[in-house]
């Protein structure tokens, strides 16, 4: 999901500033012919990529196609999926409200959530705004997200269940990437305004912006027009998958955009959050937002590719040095779409890559095209770099491999059918029942439609699961049945083999 971290009228050199060097002339149409490579070699359907540099949009490129096997081509207005660079302008909404009085920082979410519990009641009580936007409160990265992906849950049931994802680390020790949070920062907005999310993201910083072809709801994409298709993989090929609704966990990455909105949105931000001589964010909120709130452990006695001397996330923010400059950004992964955020603000220097499938060269772009407006010779190709990473990463993956070898052929299940059907409760998930009709087995979350399967016997009392809806993320997977010494059925565990969502947390017992 989950999981990573240019461009608008062609002109063949523009100039600009090189910190510490001469000017240098960036060749435009070298940059747009290895970005044109670069998606066809990834394999990836369609991408658009934006750079701004000094204030304006100096570069658009779109490549590939809307939809594979139809002919329509991406361009600058062409709406993406953006996902968790959506978080960036939740801290931004939360500053505009600091700004206003209405919260601090350091305020309790319990103050405005009565209701928000974690998994413990003393860190339930001291928990705060800077605590949930910078991932520090002690879970693990994506734990609990099976709660809110797919569901009909709204924002406050989604936070209700929290209380039940287990402890990863000690409060404020470590570092673990939390949607859950960011669903509960949009809420904390929503009783503060009494506004959704997305109205607040509308009226605070689309609207001012001029950020006219970006929505936040499914409902206005076909009036809008001109999207990209989700697109999955499978067996080292591209399909289309439909739009996921993310409306009630927008806050996390509910944003819909394009390389000419996002183009603003960086130039806002390289800005310092001033809009044609409008102060929407102040110096204040601008250095809280960036100033690192979680640090990363950086490896000071080797090399490493970016120069880098450290690393860690602000509210909303990743922040690095790259090179001696300081770099901000963000990534982000939605059904079938993959992006990422770059800016470079020592250089009014921003990048933005938008991609519609999930193996997706967001960061080979990024750093090729810092690297060329920097004037950073290294050699690097990074397209060929990250993509052997990649495939070597996939191939030396063999969990569901490992899995299938171990299948025992010929076996019976030790249960009835009719002892394993009936209603499963998951403190996380809710109702999952088990039903049977003809012979064949069907699993379905009361609360999550999309992630519906068929059951057919694995081995033992293992049953392999038939997703009814096609999913970017996971894929091969089954469940075991616990039951008691009397093999009483007690309930059923999960094995989705996946880096997203964690099945094994849903743990569902009988009723």
């Amino acid at each position: 999901m989950k999981k990573f971290l240019y461009l608008f009228i062609f002109s063949f050199f523009i100039s600009i500033g090189i910190q510490g060097q001469e000017k240098k002339q960036v060749d435009l149409k070298a940059l747009d012919n290895y970005f044109a490579k670069m998606v066809k070699d990834w394999d990836v359907p369609g991408a658009s990529i934006g750079i701004v540099k000094d204030g304006k949009l100096v570069f658009t490129g779109n490549y590939g196609v809307l939809e594979k096997g139809k002919k329509g081509k991406p361009n600058a207005q062409t709406l993406y999926a953006i996902a968790s660079n959506s978080k960036a302008f939740t801290s931004a909404i939360i500053g505009m409200l600091v700004q206003e009085g209405k919260l601090d920082w350091n305020d309790k979410v319990k103050k405005y959530l009565p209701y928000f519990a974690m998994y413990d009641p003393w860190v339930s009580e001291h928990i705060t705004i800077r605590d949930i936007l910078s991932h520090r409160v002690g879970l693990g990265t994506f734990s609990g997200d099976n709660i809110w992906y797919k569901s009909n849950f709204t924002a406050k049931e989604i936070i209700e269940r929290i209380q039940y994802v287990p402890q990863a680390y000690e409060f404020r020790s470590g570092y673990g990437y939390s949607n859950l949070m960011y669903i509960t920062a949009g809420e904390i907005i929503k009783t503060i305004t009494g506004k959704s999310w997305g109205e607040n993201v509308k009226e605070r910083i689309l609207e001012p912006l001029g950020m006219d072809r970006s929505i936040y709801s499914l409902k206005d994409l076909d009036s809008k027009g001109n999207y990209a298709q989700p697109h999955a993989r499978k067996n080292d090929e591209n399909y289309v998958i439909p739009w996921v609704d993310w409306e009630n966990v927008g806050a996390t990455g509910g944003l819909i955009s394009s390389v000419g909105d996002i183009s603003k949105w960086m130039i806002f931000n390289l800005n310092n959050g001033v809009h044609n001589g409008d102060t929407l964010l102040t110096k204040a909120t601008r250095n809280m937002v960036w100033t690192p709130h979680n640090n990363f452990k950086v490896d000071h006695t080797a090399d490493n590719d970016f120069d880098r001397h450290f690393s860690g996330y602000g509210l909303g923010w990743g922040l690095s040095d790259y090179h001696g400059r300081m770099r901000v950004g963000h990534t982000g992964g939605y059904d079938g779409f993959i992006t990422a955020i770059n800016l470079i603000p020592d250089e009014n220097l921003g990048v933005v890559v938008l991609t519609n499938g999930v193996k997706s060269p967001i960061m080979a772009a990024s750093y090729y095209a810092l690297d060329t407006f920097l004037g950073i010779e290294n050699g690097k190709d990074w397209s060929a770099d990250l993509l052997e990473r990649t495939n070597k990463h996939a191939a030396s993956d063999t969990r569901i491999a490992d899995r299938k070898s171990k299948r025992v052929l010929g076996t019976k299940p030790s249960v009835a059918l009719d002892k394993m059907v009936g209603d499963y409760t998951s403190d996380l998930c809710g109702k999952i029942s088990i039903g049977e009709n003809n012979g064949e087995l069907r699993l379905v979350f009361d609360n999550h439609p999309l992630l519906s399967a068929k059951l057919t016997h694995w081995h033992y009392d293992v049953w392999e699961i038939h997703w009814d809806h096609p999913q970017a993320w996971f894929g091969f997977g089954t469940i075991k049945l616990r039951t008691d010494n009397n093999l009483k059925v007690l309930g059923f565990d999960f094995d989705v083999p996946n880096d997203d969502f964690f099945f094994e947390e849903l743990k569902p017992y009988k009723r």
